[in-house]
């Protein structure tokens, strides 16, 4: 899990600014299989 910071954003409908609060987002890191039968399939 990794922080994600506080910022502005922007309402794209109405071109407001936002603020938008700080949040904890789910990070994937790819397995060492995975990184293997990609590089082997490129």
């Amino acid at each position: 899990v990794k922080n994600r910071p506080a910022r502005v954003g922007r309402n794209p409908r109405t071109g407001e600014t936002v603020d938008v609060g700080e949040k904890y987002v789910p990070q994937f890191k790819a397995g060492k299989e995975i990184r293997e039968r990609i590089n082997r399939a490129g």
